[in-house]
């Protein structure tokens, strides 16, 4: 069929790209605080939630700081800075006041659930790591949001916690292990399409699968024109949108590109794809209920911290060890491989250079990573699980994820992990950038990006009063209120039916 366009545009007040969790979340804000609006969802596959939400690609299921010991690095005067911890923890106990909202309303089906209970637990070997352990715990269960955490350095209590990663392990061991009882698996791709699922079905949304958007630019009248091309009909058309939300995971960068605007000058992408072990034994999986995370070796981006993970997949338990991290020039794991080498331009070629030099034990474990054998992959698994069998465990692809490179005050490349969200001056435009803790604190980040958007209708009494319906806690800190942390937890976890 030959390339046609339709010169009609259509007309909405505000499109998201990217049918991911991010737009799903800031779409069902939206729609609830401005229940007039027009709102179309553009995703360039054939269905919801197929990349980084996708459960299978989503290593990130749950992170709430319980365990994830890269979140809680040791400082230079031996003290361990909790900051990350604090933050990521809180956000994640606003995520699930949004979602038991969501499930008290009806707006998202929970007859199979989409969130459960499983125990976060650190495990450590050695006597530095030891040490370490210990001081994380000492610090961390100051908090209400960690008071709960159990620590101990003894073979016999830590096997009744994780029975299979202790069975033949040296007795002379020494290890340490941290057990919080509230942890969670959450998998993000069936929320997403709960989520959508439920804007699908207000009159003013809509969601169009298969189309690719291959140009955003700014109109005379400072609204946003975009082209967009159906890939099944090789058709392009034009929308015109009051506000663009770019959540397109590693492809936000480039069309953040496409916009032209200022904010986007000097970012570059860093893209990182990562591999699992999954288990095919039922029997080995039955023997495991916890995420287990490990300390990263040196050199390894956050992500890279190895874990045994329990996950329920599609309502079937599953056991997974990993992440094992590779390199592809891919932006999205159904990207192309010319997704790098095309979002290089002269404003960020030097960040990207200069942030390799810098990095470069990065670049080195990544080579290492790609070259490495199945035996060398079974030996990390070992470490964990001394008795597994080579013949219970296939490797499995995971997504990609894209590091953000950013320019510093310098001119020089910074590498930067974790998320960030740009906006045009007038914040009729946002992205999101970056990867891992996204999907678990998507609810904070999604109310970062209203209050930075939308500054003046979150100062009106009606978009409070609506978001502290959804958010009870909203404006207080849950780090620092031990009362208002247990209480929030207490109702959270009686609505999403997890265990206390």
């Amino acid at each position: 069929m030959s390339d046609s366009t339709n010169d009609t545009p259509k007309e909405f007040n505000i499109t998201l790209i990217g049918a991911g969790i991010m737009s799903a979340t800031l779409g069902i804000f939206l729609q609830k605080l401005m229940p007039f609006a027009r709102i179309s969802i553009y995703e360039r596959l054939d269905e919801v939630a197929a990349e980084s939400s996708n459960a299978w690609n989503n290593a990130g299921t749950g992170h709430s700081a319980f365990c994830e010991l890269n979140y809680t690095p040791q400082k230079e005067d031996g003290n361990v800075d909790l900051s990350k911890a604090l933050k990521i923890a809180q956000s994640f106990e606003v995520s699930k006041q949004f979602w038991a909202y969501l499930v008290e309303k009806g707006d998202v089906e929970s007859s199979v659930p989409f969130i459960n209970d499983i125990d976060h637990m650190s495990f450590v070997w050695g006597k530095e790591n030891v040490d370490f352990l210990r001081l994380r715990h000492e610090q961390m269960t100051q908090y209400g949001l960690f008071e709960d955490m159990l620590y101990s350095e003894d073979h016999a209590q830590i096997k009744e916690w994780i029975p299979l990663m202790m069975e033949g392990r040296d007795p002379d061991q020494e290890i340490a292990a941290t057990r919080m009882a509230i942890g969670t698996d959450v998998n993000f791709g069936d929320l997403t399409r709960k989520m959508i699922e439920y804007l699908q079905n207000q009159d003013n949304v809509e969601l169009f699968l298969g189309h690719e958007i291959e140009d955003i630019s700014r109109m005379p009248d400072d609204r946003w024109e975009i082209k967009v091309k159906e890939l099944n009909r090789d058709t392009t058309e034009k929308i015109q949108s009051d506000f663009v939300f770019i959540g397109a995971g590693g492809a936000a960068i480039p069309l953040l590109e496409k916009t032209d605007l200022p904010i986007g000058e000097g970012y570059g992408g860093f893209p990182v794809s990562g591999e699992f072990l999954s288990c095919s034994n039922e029997e080995v999986i039955k023997q495991h209920e916890a995420k287990v995370y490990g300390k990263a070796e040196v050199g390894s981006p956050p992500m890279s911290v190895p874990h045994l993970d329990t996950r329920f997949i599609n309502g079937k338990r599953t056991l997974l060890f990993g992440p094992y991290a590779g390199f592809s020039t891919k932006f999205l794991k159904n990207g192309s491989y010319f997704d790098l080498p095309l979002s290089i331009e002269s404003h960020n070629i030097w960040p990207l250079l200069s942030a390799g030099f810098k990095n470069f034990q990065l670049t080195k474990y990544l080579v290492k990573q790609v070259v490495q054998s199945d035996e060398d992959r079974f030996e990390m698994l070992q470490k964990y699980f001394p008795q597994a069998k080579m013949e219970d465990w296939k490797l499995h692809t995971a997504g990609q994820r894209v590091q953000i490179i950013k320019r510093d005050e310098d001119g020089n490349g910074v590498l930067q992990f974790g998320t960030e969200i740009v906006a045009s001056e007038d914040g009729s435009l946002s992205a999101l950038l970056g990867a891992s803790p996204g999907a678990s604190t998507s609810v904070q980040i999604m109310l970062d990006l209203l209050t930075k958007c939308f500054p003046s209708d979150m100062e009106t009494k009606e978009w409070q009063d609506l978001i502290k319906e959804m958010i009870p806690s909203y404006g207080q800190s849950l780090a620092e209120n031990r009362e208002l942390c247990l209480s929030t937890r207490e109702r959270t976890t009686k609505v999403l039916k997890l265990e206390a």
